[in-house]
């Protein structure tokens, strides 16, 4: 069983800058895709960045120039930081990520929330 755990949520004023952290209880090697999604009371779950086991990364164009998705294998660790935090980016942010060996396998965290204040 994998497990994922989000940290580095909190309040900031806009402008700020948070690294939120997903931290897998097995290696990374076993996914297909790391991603991270924010979800907001009322709306649709929304994803905001991913990457790819080859390193190719993606963002939604709300987030783009100012979120940053990477890794670190040895610590079986991704990141997300947020720079430029704007009021619309509060929200409750999940990690997520796809087996690549196990169909129609995933995992998510239960997120951590995120608060920017202007």
């Amino acid at each position: 069983q994998v497990f994922l755990a989000e940290s580095g949520g909190g309040s900031v004023q806009a402008g700020g800058s948070l690294r939120l952290s997903c931290a897998a209880s097995q290696s990374l090697f076993r996914f297909e895709v790391m991603e991270w999604y924010r979800q907001v009371p009322g709306k649709q779950r929304e994803l905001v960045a991913a990457i790819t086991d080859e390193d190719v990364t993606s963002y939604s164009d709300s987030v783009q120039g100012r979120f940053t998705l990477s890794r670190d294998n040895r610590r079986s660790t991704f990141y997300l930081n947020m720079n430029a935090l704007k009021p619309e980016d509060t929200a409750v942010y999940h990690c997520h990520a796809v087996d690549k060996y196990y169909r129609n396998t995933d995992y998510w965290g239960p997120g951590t929330p995120v608060t920017v204040s202007s």
